[in-house]
């Protein structure tokens, strides 16, 4: 699965952290800046379940 956050840099991170600990981030692209917004990136995740025990 293919996600897409959007946000300043602090916001980005908490949006990984809290997305890892739920999924396997498999794949991230590098933090692009938003052309409309200064200061707001995006950057594009891809993720798969985690496997439950």
């Amino acid at each position: 699965m293919r996600i897409r956050l959007e946000g300043n840099r602090a916001e980005l991170t908490l949006g990984l952290i809290h997305l890892r600990e739920v999924f396997t981030v498999t794949a991230m692209s590098r933090a692009y800046p938003d052309r409309n917004h200064p200061r707001k990136y995006r950057v594009y995740v891809h993720i798969i379940p985690r496997k439950e025990h």
